[in-house]
């Protein structure tokens, strides 16, 4: 399995660059761990296999990108992504998730993503076939069959009762819409009714949630029962049967699974704060580092039991962050230091990034405002020296109270424009100007006095 029309790292980067500013250096390291997934598959065997990911940790203050660029990384990806808390994992043998469940959320990902793309492969197929059940719940059969006539008999028997002439006049009729409002009665797949069961397990309580889901979905059997539906509403529950019935799902799980090892991405954010802070010795300290612990075999490559299946890990490629403000990446215990040997430090943003933030991306927060008072017929402006003044009381702000980086700018946005989008719907100006006297009028009080801006802004 090879990754379709795979990205260069140059137009990684440039694809990155269009809704995240600056950190290049994080950018490039990124771009070349995407890439050199492709270059493995091209590898013949068996060196392919002994060529193992390399593992990055990104290092820097919250709200300078490092979650951004792994959130965009998903769409650039065309692999199974998934993104979870380094801190929502508990020890095993403690309640809570245990460090295997994000193999088994990774798995389900590649399934839907492999389930959607055999879908879209058999939504021609199953509009037909959508259709012609839809022709023959229209055209009744004669009264001999007209009890069998959605129970499963041949409808190709149902369909010759109806003369062809008629049938093609409803077929188009159908196609113009005029039968959408019409009424037919047919059996609707009637929803399951799981028995209550407690369970006790140390494992985390969504998978065993899940497992029992499914074990008596297949003891139980399906129930169906008869509705009165508009045609409209009939056609889409018919046509989503159908395209169930042509997915292969034995193919589609040998695939997903195939594509979770081969090119699964996992971005373990705050992995911070899992490591143990030297010095330190608090019963906290332990739990951390049992964390660590049972991350290690996965990082390293382990067989994953998942409902799919077994799914081995070694070649999964694992993207961690943290701030690193109380600890450094070597409190982490060696072995994980060890699978982890890209490090990149990502800088700290200030005045002339965050101007670039607000005005430069694609999904910018100057042009997020624009569209959304825009829905109420208002045309916002900004004068380019009130989003430097934005830009640099965001700054000031940081310097004085906790840094939070870009985040920061979303409050203050948000503060600045509160009276504008409150009044927005009964304003009779259809457009309004900021300029930077605006923003110091309503901003200057607040990020002057730090007891305030460190409640409010």
């Amino acid at each position: 399995m090879t990754i379709s029309t795979p990205l260069t790292p140059k137009e990684i980067v440039d694809k990155l660059d269009e809704y995240i500013i600056g950190q290049h250096d994080a950018k490039r390291f990124v771009a070349v761990a995407l890439r050199n997934r492709w270059r493995r598959q091209q590898v013949e065997p068996p060196l392919c296999d002994e060529i193992a990911p390399k593992n990055i940790i990104m290092i820097g203050p919250t709200g300078v990108g490092k979650t951004e660029i792994a959130r965009r990384l998903a769409n650039l990806a065309q692999s199974p992504f998934l993104k979870v808390e380094a801190s929502k994992f508990t020890e095993v043998g403690y309640v809570g998730r245990d460090v295997e469940s994000m193999i088994r959320d990774l798995t389900e990902l590649a399934v839907n993503m492999v389930k959607k793309e055999a879908r879209e492969k058999v939504e021609q197929k199953a509009d037909k076939l959508a259709e012609e059940r839809i022709l023959d719940l229209l055209l009744p059969p004669l009264p001999s069959t007209a009890k069998n006539a959605d129970s499963g008999d041949d409808l190709s028997q149902i369909a010759e009762s109806a003369p062809d002439s008629t049938r093609e006049k409803f077929r188009q009729m159908l196609h113009e819409g005029k039968l959408d409002e019409k009424i037919v009665e047919m059996n609707v797949e009637k929803p399951q009714q799981m028995p209550m069961v407690e369970v006790f397990s140390n494992t985390g309580m969504e998978d065993v949630g899940s497992s029992m889901k499914d074990m008596f979905g297949k003891i139980f059997p399906k129930k169906n029962q008869r509705r009165k539906l508009k045609v409209s509403e009939a056609l889409k529950i018919i046509h989503q049967e159908e395209a169930e019935k042509l997915i292969e799902m034995d193919k589609v799980t040998e695939l997903a699974i195939q594509r979770t090892e081969q090119s699964g991405i996992v971005f373990l954010d705050e992995i911070d704060k899992i490591a143990s802070r030297q010095g330190v010795s608090q019963s906290g300290e332990i739990s951390r580092e049992g964390v660590q612990r049972d991350l290690l075999p996965i990082v390293e490559g382990s067989n994953v039991t998942t409902k799919y299946g077994m799914v081995r890990t070694d070649h999964i490629l694992f993207i961690a962050s943290g701030a690193f403000h109380l600890c450094k990446p070597s409190d982490l215990v060696p072995e994980l230091q060890g699978r982890f040997p890209i490090r990149v430090e990502l800088d700290a943003l200030g005045k002339e990034e965050f101007f670039r933030i607000l005005t430069e991306p694609q999904n910018a927060l100057v042009k997020q405002y624009i569209a959304l008072i825009g829905t109420e017929g208002i045309e916002l402006d900004f004068a380019d020296e009130a989003i430097r003044e934005i830009a640099k009381i965001a700054a000031e702000v940081n310097e004085r109270t906790e840094n939070i980086g870009a985040r920061r700018l979303h409050t203050i946005m948000e503060r600045m424009l509160e009276e504008l989008s409150f009044a927005a719907p009964d304003m009779e100006d259809k457009s309004f100007f900021v300029t930077a006297d605006y923003v110091r009028e309503h901003l200057s009080e607040v990020a002057e006095d730090e007891d305030l801006s460190r409640y409010i802004l």
